[in-house]
């Protein structure tokens, strides 16, 4: 009698254990749908500000490079961070940062070396920008003990290994020294004034017919015209060859670099917003002349002076130029309608030992980078493009697997900041 009576009450007792297992799985299945809720929705922040302090920490390298003023790279990476958290979709980023008045906070350091980054630097070129403090409270895994979720994220930023292949190339090529020994690069030594193209009747190392003109996107006047304005699309590979381009073309190099000054004759006039004026055009006083001392040597001159590597502050230089972009009171073009480094020009470093003159190729070496001293003069027979070497310069491109020994140019990228998870 008392064994059909257990039976109810141990379905009883199975029942409650059931819904004991079953509670408790479905506590279970909601904290991991909560926990996956708010896993992926921080992860979406974390995204989201990542991606703003990529982009602070590019926009900071690019205005560093261009104007060698960690305060005006400052000032940029707060705008581009700003901008980035203000765009449609970033809300929740743009409520938290609250245009550096929330809880988001942003900071910007600087290094002269990475690895590794060492902060402190009063001139980068690195550049890291910090974002801590995007809290966002949390849905159901608030139940396990986390009412929130804070994340943070680190960009670095700043020159690239020498570039192995260069675009936006000035058209003109000058000739390294490829024997041992060679000082600087190929021959070329920095802050020194240079003939990058030389006019009739002057020698060329390449050869009779050539005056340091290359093929760059095509041959013709105009299409020197256009690339010496800065209109190539065209990239040249170290280690590839190069086409010369025959003929003087006085007047379209000059159309095409007069640009560069605010100078816009010829085909170039009303091409000011295609291509801008640099922010400072001011040039040597008196404008330098040249001597051809034949065999492809050149003198350099202010006046009766020989202006060399070593006297070149004698001049306005790219030293000069360097010292003033931080100050915009010596912008003769503010921006918008000037850019920054206008004068500044990549060129192939050719192999011209083996060249005969005519329409030739010639081995690229590298590339160097060159400060237009000033405009060209093409008067008579006195028509050349003078240059100051200065070694690095950011140009588009793509870098190479290393830094190079000698000084290249390179392009702006973002770094891994082995430091930090978050970079």
């Amino acid at each position: 009698m008392s064994l059909r009576r257990s039976k109810p009450t141990l379905l009883r007792s199975q029942r409650g254990v059931a819904l004991v297992f079953i509670v408790a799985a479905m506590a279970a299945l909601l904290l991991m749908a909560g926990l996956a809720l708010d896993v992926a929705h921080t992860t979406l922040d974390k995204s989201r500000l990542q991606n703003a302090a990529d982009a602070a920490a590019l926009a900071a390298a690019k205005m560093l490079d261009n104007t060698k003023s960690t305060t005006l790279a400052t000032t940029e990476a707060l705008i581009a961070f700003a901008a980035n958290a203000n765009t449609v979709g970033n809300q929740e980023l743009s409520a938290a940062y609250a245009n550096g008045s929330g809880t988001v906070t942003v900071t910007v350091q600087y290094s002269a070396t990475l690895p590794p980054f060492t902060a402190g630097s009063a001139n980068g070129p690195y550049v890291k920008v910090i974002a801590n403090g995007f809290t966002r409270p949390t849905w159901l895994v608030s139940l396990a003990g986390i009412p929130q979720i804070t994340v943070g994220a680190t960009a670095v930023a700043g020159p690239s290994p020498s570039i192995g292949t260069a675009c936006d190339l000035a058209p003109m090529m000058v000739c390294g020294n490829t024997s041992a020994g060679a000082p600087g690069l190929w021959g070329y030594t920095v802050n020194a004034p240079t003939v990058l193209k030389l006019a009739a009747p002057g020698g060329s190392t390449i050869g009779p017919g050539n005056f340091q003109l290359i093929q760059v996107g095509g041959p013709g006047a105009n299409v020197v015209r256009q690339n010496m304005a800065g209109g190539s699309t065209s990239c040249l590979t170290a280690g590839n060859t190069v086409q010369t381009q025959t003929g003087n073309e006085a007047g379209p190099v000059a159309q095409g670099l007069d640009t560069r000054f605010g100078d816009y004759q010829g085909p170039m006039g009303g091409m000011q917003s295609t291509y801008p004026p640099d922010v400072i055009v001011t040039q040597p006083s008196p404008l330098l002349t040249v001597t051809d001392n034949g065999s492809g040597v050149y003198s350099i001159q202010s006046g009766s002076t020989t202006i060399t590597a070593s006297n070149i502050n004698l001049i306005f230089n790219y030293n000069t130029y360097v010292s003033e972009l931080p100050t915009s009171s010596f912008y003769n073009y503010p921006p918008p309608t000037g850019a920054f480094n206008r004068r500044v020009v990549s060129v192939p470093i050719g192999d011209c030992s083996g060249t005969s003159g005519g329409s030739t190729t010639v081995p690229v070496l590298g590339f160097a980078c060159y400060f237009l001293l000033q405009e060209p003069t093409h008067q008579g027979n006195n028509d050349y493009v003078l240059g100051q070497f200065i070694g690095l310069c950011n140009t588009n491109g793509t870098p190479g697997p290393a830094p190079s020994a000698g000084p290249s140019p390179y392009i702006i990228q973002l770094y891994h900041d082995p430091s930090s998870g978050d970079s």
